[in-house]
């Protein structure tokens, strides 16, 4: 059975600065994360981001559309302790990258697949990162210091970033377009629509029924959302 959402318990929200970072007040109190810790941020664009999500709610607290939120929470409880496991999800990602699987038949989705992913694996390429790409689905062997270069910059980020770097790895199947978002190189929802790619050729072929359509639009208006926490920092 699904837990029943909280009562709305607030009547303002307000942002404010306290010991060198930023927080978020509701009625004069600065919210904290499920484990009570103080959600204490780094810029006060982070803080309005966070604190328009809390105004948005109306009767109930609805946490499915609070997504930047929910990952400062995380970010603030568990990323400080599971940094090293993190860094070695992003590595194990790279291993199997979305871009590096080709379809070997039917030509258009082949075609479709080398015009949309080809460039961004050359950028990989120009960062130091070589992935093989494939037409089967068996492992592929990628270069050590390749998947080196993927570990050092997961370990170069901070809690915040790196706990979005490894969410958007997971949401796209790929860390070269995680990476391409971290960087600024593309939007959240250009990547979000690359990852997307072969299953929308699915869908062109068989249809998509209502509530996959729904589940897909929810996820991608998420990614945008917290895609926005790189502009807050």
């Amino acid at each position: 059975m699904a837990k029943a959402m909280a009562k709305r318990f607030y009547d303002e929200v307000t942002v404010e600065e306290i010991e060198g970072s930023w927080a978020v007040l509701l009625d004069g109190k600065q919210l904290r994360t499920p484990g009570k810790l103080k959600l204490s941020l780094p810029s006060k664009a982070l803080a309005k981001r966070i604190s328009a999500e809390w105004e948005a709610q109306v009767d109930r607290i609805n946490p499915s559309v609070m997504p930047v939120t929910r990952l400062a929470n995380v970010a603030i409880e568990q990323t400080p302790e599971n940094r090293p496991l993190l860094v070695a999800e992003a590595r194990r990602y790279a291993e199997t990258d979305l871009l590096c699987f080709r379809a070997p038949q039917p030509r258009i989705l082949k075609d479709r697949q080398s015009a949309a992913w080809d460039s961004w694996l050359e950028w990989a390429t120009d960062k130091g990162i070589v992935l093989e790409t494939t037409e089967t689905l068996q492992a592929v062997t990628h270069p050590v210091k390749s998947l080196d270069k993927v570990e050092r910059f997961a370990a170069s980020l901070d809690d915040l970033r790196l706990t979005l770097f490894v969410h958007l790895i997971a949401v796209y199947g790929s860390v070269i377009l995680a990476k391409a978002v971290m960087l600024g190189a593309l939007v959240p929802e250009e990547a979000f629509d690359l990852s997307r790619l072969d299953n929308d050729y699915q869908i062109e072929l068989w249809g998509e029924d209502e509530e996959q359509a729904e589940i897909t639009s929810a996820l991608r208006k998420e990614t945008i959302a917290l895609g926005e926490i790189l502009e807050c920092l």
